[in-house]
């Protein structure tokens, strides 16, 4: 069992950096000697909060009501996850299409000083007796934080008034850390403490939590469970798309993976010590390399270690020459990348199977998963930037302007005004993972590259809100050790 409970706060880890400019070099080299140090920004731009994720995270769920204790604004990231949702279950076929139940308290001025405990109260009432979902979940912002609105005490208190809806606060105040994933951390850790609340349940044969993010395609699903069939298991797929049912049998399982390499890295942790669940905990699976990487990684927990090396043998065999064909089109080309962590080193890979360069990389937040993943690229690429940052868009188009790469992979709204052939790796509505993932982004980035004109004629008629002059200053100016 672990000495100290995990506080939720991704900083509270030794070890994690989420602010830099550097080269992929250097950062690997400081980081081995301890030598990297926590900075700040004296300006900051876009920066992503915790509660849009830990919100994100859990929309889907079925039979439930999603309540922020905040300002009216704090719920407009959520039209992302909103999104997703919709499109989602387009793609799995149903028929009914519907918006996630989504409440606010809408905390103004007179709530600041007066506190708004009371518009909680009358929320939750409303949300539970409009809807009669098996699950309230009851989320904190910055606003409600400062102020002192005690959401435990008055989920506890209508609790007792509620018996058939389970009510679950979740502490994701924008405020409490820098690193965006912290909030999937937050989601977790009352998943555990109102719903799962450490009870051993049996345990059933072949049983596998696959833990995915919003952003993942039911394509990327449907592969990630077709590749876990293949040797023998059966997956829990949560908490995308899940219910409180499936959340309870979180225990069950024989072990425990990931899609996404941050999103459930913390809570695999806390299976272990809570229930004695295995886990693996590798990389993205997004390429030929670590998606080969992933699937050991839990066959190996499994130990189906031999079964697993004859899968990938054959499936090896099946898509190498189309990968050789896709090399042909994108050889040499010079790419940017920007995504959340574990995105981001994942695409990075991703060029090498096509033999693409890397000049450039944005990650969020950087530590010991990510040395290991910069040792690796290092031994492929010779020179790239590299910027630790979450989001700051100022500093990755200032980069982006200099180094001039022929396309860029990630989240390509602002890129695509600079003329540059972009395909988004953050793409919930289309196939990324596994080794159909593959093939389906290989070709994506390849037809975005002979077919450039609309982002072109973007740039012709789209202006950047940044002057001339900055794209002349060193992009990492405003960085302060």
């Amino acid at each position: 069992m672990a000495e100290v409970q995990y506080s939720g706060v991704r900083e509270s880890r030794p070890g994690r950096i989420n602010d830099l400019g550097t080269t992929g070099k250097e950062v690997e080299e400081q980081f081995r000697k301890g030598c990297l140090k926590r900075a700040d920004r004296s300006f900051a731009q876009g920066l992503q909060c915790q509660q849009i994720n830990s919100m994100a995270a859990l929309m889907s769920l079925e039979d439930s009501v999603f309540i922020s204790h905040s300002p009216q604004g704090c719920v407009g990231c959520a039209i992302m996850a909103v999104d997703m949702y919709r499109v989602g279950q387009i793609h799995r076929g149903i028929k009914q299409v519907k918006n996630p139940r989504l409440l606010v308290t809408n905390i103004d001025q007179k709530s600041v000083v007066f506190g708004g405990e009371k518009k909680l109260r009358d929320t939750v009432k409303k949300a539970v007796e409009r809807y009669h979902p098996k699950l309230a979940f009851i989320y904190a912002s910055c606003a409600s934080g400062i102020i002192g609105d005690d959401i435990d005490a008055i989920a506890a208190d209508l609790q007792t008034e509620y018996p058939d809806t389970i009510l679950v606060p979740i502490h994701c105040e924008g405020f409490k850390s820098k690193i965006c994933a912290s909030g999937f951390d937050a989601a977790f850790i009352s998943i555990n403490k109102y719903i799962l609340k450490k009870e051993n349940i049996p345990k059933e044969k072949g049983l596998v939590n696959l833990f995915a993010p919003t952003t993942v395609s039911y394509a990327d699903q449907k592969e990630m469970e077709r590749m876990l069939n293949q040797l023998g298991v059966r997956v829990n797929y949560i908490p995308f798309y899940s219910s409180l049912e499936k959340i309870k049998r979180i225990p069950a399982a024989e072990a425990s993976t990931s899609i996404c390499k941050v999103f459930a890295d913390e809570f695999m942790k806390t299976l272990w010590e809570d229930y004695q669940i295995p886990y693996s905990h590798t990389v993205m699976p997004i390429g030929i390399r670590n998606t080969d990487k992933w699937y050991r990684g839990i066959a190996k927990v499994l130990g189906k270690e031999k079964e697993v090396e004859e899968i990938i043998a054959k499936e090896h065999e099946r898509i190498e020459p189309l990968v050789a064909a896709l090399r042909e089109r994108l050889q040499g080309t010079r790419v940017f990348i920007c995504g959340g962590t574990g995105r981001s080193f994942a695409a990075a890979a991703l060029i090498d199977d096509f033999g693409m360069e890397l000049v450039g990389l944005e990650t969020p937040t950087y530590d010991e998963d990510a040395q290991v993943d910069i040792e690796y690229l290092n031994g492929i690429h010779k020179d790239y930037v590299v910027d630790i940052a979450n989001m700051q868009p100022f500093e990755q188009v200032n980069l982006v302007n200099k180094l001039k790469p022929d396309a860029f992979i990630g989240v390509p709204e602002w890129a695509a005004k600079l003329g540059i052939p972009t395909t988004h790796v953050l793409d919930g509505k289309r196939p990324t993972m596994g080794y159909d993932g593959l093939l389906f982004l290989g070709n994506k980035i390849a037809d975005q590259l002979q077919n450039p004109g609309f982002n072109k004629k973007l740039a012709k008629y789209v202006k950047l809100p940044y002057r001339d002059s900055w794209y002349e200053e060193d992009a990492f100016k405003y960085i302060e050790q």
